[in-house]
């Protein structure tokens, strides 16, 4: 189902906009879980640190303000501005990758310095630095992608920007969307044209560096062993998980009740951040659980289908870009349901649209903002300016 809005901005013929609804009403509704399941899990925690059982509502109701506003951005600036500032984008996402590891500029919290402080808001400068480097793939990939297979130094310049991005983001450390982003390039660099070898040598990299990580510092190795067996320290490294476990088994078929969480009370860490899934579990049941992934589903399987729709049309940079946003999400959202039900080891990873935590939000709506300019594009094709069959 499409949406026409026939807006007019400058008094001439108005322009008719093409709103992919198939891929808005899941994000809306996510959205909307995200903001009552912020309020009941962070009411506790806020009342009892900040005096404000509604400190963390009336932020995330701003955090959603500037979100609408990236999205409307997204939306309706063409994307043939962001492809031909590629180079631009991920210039600007290493510096402030730079910016943020130096000592009275970056801002630390619980061991990690990865956020950039504003009048009183907080950025987390690797959510830019995500879109930025699927934006330069894309635009890369489009104009490489013959030769790339066969061209070592095409791929060679690839691999010195993610080498780069990774050890920064692993200086912060933000090991989790070193995760994120380099299975992302992997996927986008293979769809681009990559040859066998060139995969197989991606992939000894990365085995090596994971090699070298583990080693590196000790608490990625106690963090290993507790996902493993958690209950064997559930009162030091295996609390967040154990208690995250406890939430999912309260829950049970039907869940406890809105708002009647126990995990919330300063039992579970982090209960509206990167354990809010655990909360919603609990409140919502297994129903609840089904119905939540079924959105991600959704929104998903509509992107990617979008991306089909760039591929049938060769529109190759809104194909690359579609792939690329749509394995942020569903990676990000994979990991972070896994770290909640003890499938995968603990990494600091916010539920899209969902977890509190404004830099995330604002960034996800402004790739959905991209996503249906997209899918207004494809639904309204036109020629660019260098004749190559392109949306925007």
């Amino acid at each position: 189902m499409i949406v026409t809005l026939p807006l007019n901005f400058n008094g001439s013929k108005a322009r008719r906009w093409h709103v992919d609804m198939p891929l808005l009403l899941p994000v809306l509704a996510l959205i909307s879980i995200g903001f009552v399941m912020i309020g009941s899990a962070s009411f506790s925690f806020a009342d009892h640190r900040l005096g404000d059982e509604l400190f963390f509502v009336k932020r995330h109701m701003a955090y959603l303000i500037l979100g609408a506003a990236a999205m409307m951005i997204g939306y309706f600036v063409r994307p043939a501005f962001w492809s031909t500032y590629a180079r631009l984008w991920m210039v600007i996402a290493v510096v402030l990758l730079v910016l943020v590891l130096i000592p009275g500029i970056g801002r630390e919290l619980n061991g990690s310095r990865r956020w950039l402080s504003f009048g009183g808001f907080t950025l987390q400068v690797s959510e830019l630095a995500k879109v930025a480097t699927v934006v330069f793939l894309a635009a890369y990939l489009e104009q490489h992608r013959e030769t790339l297979g066969r061209n070592w130094s095409d791929f060679g310049k690839l691999m010195v920007v993610i080498g780069v991005l990774s050890i920064l983001l692993i200086q912060e450390p933000d090991f989790g969307s070193v995760v994120v982003l380099g299975s992302t390039f992997m996927v986008l660099v293979f769809l681009g044209g990559a040859k066998l070898r060139q995969y197989l040598f991606i992939i000894t990299v990365g085995m090596a560096v994971l090699w070298i990580l583990k080693d590196s510092a000790p608490y990625r190795v106690a963090r290993l062993t507790a996902y493993l067996d958690p209950w064997s320290d559930q009162f030091n490294s295996g609390y967040q998980l154990t208690q995250s476990l406890i939430a999912f088994g309260r829950g049970e078929w039907f869940g406890v009740g809105l708002g009647q969480s126990v995990q919330k009370m300063l039992y579970l860490p982090e209960a509206h951040t990167d354990f809010v899934f655990a909360i919603f579990a609990e409140e919502f049941g297994f129903l609840g659980v089904l119905c939540l992934v079924g959105l991600y589903c959704l929104m998903v399987s509509r992107i990617f289908s979008l991306s089909r729709k760039a591929i049938a049309v060769q529109s190759w940079y809104a194909a690359f870009v579609l792939i690329g946003f749509g394995l942020l999400i569903s990676g990000q959202t994979f990991i972070n349901l896994g770290v909640n039900a003890g499938l995968l080891p603990t990494k600091g990873l916010t539920l899209p649209f969902v977890s509190y935590g404004g830099s995330s939000l604002i960034v996800c709506c402004a790739m959905i903002g991209m996503m249906l300019r997209f899918g207004h594009d494809l639904h309204e094709p036109q020629l660019d300016n260098r004749g190559s069959r392109y949306a925007g």
